[in-house]
């Protein structure tokens, strides 16, 4: 079972970096026409966002492979999990496709909870 558990942890994990990534390196202009929520932040909390993305998703590979605080590993995953619940608000209220945030959010949670349960 650990062995399921380190592999969505990565997917996810990968997931969430380069999602991060290109909200942070990607100028806001490209990110806007690809994305319509951007419209409703600034540049700066645009790369607040992707950079919060990608501090959790190395909070849920670093501490656990490392066995230095591996308790860090399901308080990212429930971290990145709050994130995608504000995500589903936002898409709700704008009436957008909040579907993809919902599925990563309740991932996320199932791997945190799979941390707690067999780590």
């Amino acid at each position: 079972m650990i062995i399921a558990l380190w592999i969505a942890t990565a997917v996810l994990a990968l997931a969430f970096v380069m999602a991060g990534t290109m909200k942070v390196v990607t100028p806001y202009e490209r990110v806007g026409e690809k994305m319509s929520w951007v419209e409703v932040v600034n540049p700066a909390q645009l790369k607040g966002i992707g950079a919060l993305e990608v501090i959790g998703a190395i909070g849920m590979i670093l501490p656990a492979a490392t066995g230095i605080a591996p308790w860090l590993t399901p308080i990212a995953a429930f971290g990145l999990a709050g994130m995608m619940a504000v995500a589903v608000g936002l898409h709700v209220r704008r009436r957008e496709p909040f579907a993809p945030s919902l599925v990563l959010g309740v991932i996320a949670l199932a791997i945190g909870a799979g941390w707690l349960i067999f780590a």
